[in-house]
């Protein structure tokens, strides 16, 4: 039975994948931090270790005895505020636990990495492994943290270590308790997505990024990367999708300035429910091909209305009364200032047409 460590187990993507290597018939063993919430992983057969991925000495004990390594430790929100902190965990942690993979001699290393990690495609396009990576001045520190790692990753690769890499799109499915993935769901189910801009991204069910790690690590090439993504949504589509599965309405589409504008206003008494640098991310492109996976993985994504609607259920399920209640009580007040911001877009393009000149057209 080979014994696999897998970094990451309680996270979304982390604690489907532990239960697919348990049922795999892996001996398995996770990394846990001290204030990690190890409820996740109650169910499943596992030893579980203290460890942090940046504590050099921690990993090295971790790996004592192990033949296969699942890296899927990292910080994920493009809302936190602690940049340096991300690139500490995503980029010095994979160095760490990378290099002291190739110290241990382990016969394999899968590592979770992001799509986001190739940057986003032109508009109206979709990006594959091939694209340069040239979003470094969108200055968004997760992006340039899981690209930063990447590059470590395959540095210590050169040096032989057994790696491939998986690079899966936005995750969608049940269990995303720490909402890493699928928060813009139940904040749009809570009436707290009052507007939104243009831009596009790359969505994909948990369960085939699960089967799609199994895949790599079985007939993946050494120092390859594969693209996980399924359905490429435009945000116009997202949303009404949403709208058709919850009976939600859908939010108001203006231009990403006045939707800048109006998270700020919206955010003046409290929290904002959209944050600025999810406002700028989101008026790209993150769309994706996920031909080289079908190619030498044999790897499919399942249907996107399948996975959209197990979202949608799994968070109506977990707070079903609380959605009702906030959203009876804040939607209004959302739904009215992405009103007005609309109607101010509005009242701009006919200025412009009035005076015979080019309106500002929304992203």
């Amino acid at each position: 039975m080979a014994k696999t460590l897998l970094t990451g187990a309680t996270g979304f993507i982390g604690s489907h994948l532990a239960r697919a290597l348990v049922q795999r018939g892996d001996e398995l063993r996770v990394t846990v931090r001290d204030r990690s919430p190890v409820e996740v992983l109650e169910t499943i057969d596992c030893e579980q270790v203290r460890c942090d991925v940046t504590d050099r000495r921690a990993v090295r004990r971790a790996l004592k005895g192990v033949d296969r390594v699942f890296h899927a430790a990292g910080l994920t929100s493009i809302r936190e505020g602690d940049a340096e902190r991300m690139f500490e965990v995503n980029a010095g942690g994979t160095k760490t636990v990378l290099g002291e993979c190739l110290r241990a001699d382990v016969t394999r290393v899968v590592l979770t990495s992001s799509a986001a990690a190739l940057g986003p495609a032109s508009p109206g396009g979709t990006a594959d492994e091939t694209q340069l990576f040239t979003a470094g001045h969108l200055d968004i520190p997760y992006v340039n943290s899981v690209h930063e790692a990447e590059v470590e990753a395959m540095r210590l690769a050169a040096r032989g270590l057994p790696l491939v890499c998986v690079n899966p799109a936005a995750t969608f499915g049940s269990g995303d308790l720490h909402m890493t993935s699928t928060r813009i769901v139940r904040n749009f189910l809570l009436g707290r997505v009052p507007m939104y801009s243009g831009g596009a991204f790359c969505m994909v069910d948990v369960h085939d990024v699960v089967r799609g790690h199994l895949l790599a690590d079985e007939i993946g090439g050494v120092a390859e990367r594969y693209i996980l993504g399924g359905r490429n949504y435009t945000f116009d589509r997202f949303f009404a999708d949403l709208g058709r599965i919850s009976g939600v309405a859908p939010p108001v589409r203006v231009p990403a300035t006045l939707a800048a504008v109006g998270a700020r206003a919206l955010g003046i008494a409290g929290r904002p429910p959209l944050h600025p640098g999810e406002l700028s991310a989101a008026r790209h492109w993150w769309t994706y091909r996920a031909t080289k996976a079908k190619r030498d993985l044999h790897w499919r994504a399942r249907p996107h209305e399948e996975t959209l609607e197990a979202t949608v259920a799994w968070h109506l399920e977990r707070e079903h009364d609380r959605i009702a209640r906030t959203r009876r009580s804040q939607q209004l007040q959302y739904r009215l200032a992405g009103a007005a911001l609309g109607a101010a877009d509005g009242a701009m393009r006919t200025v412009g047409q009035v005076f015979g000149r080019n309106a500002p057209a929304g992203p």
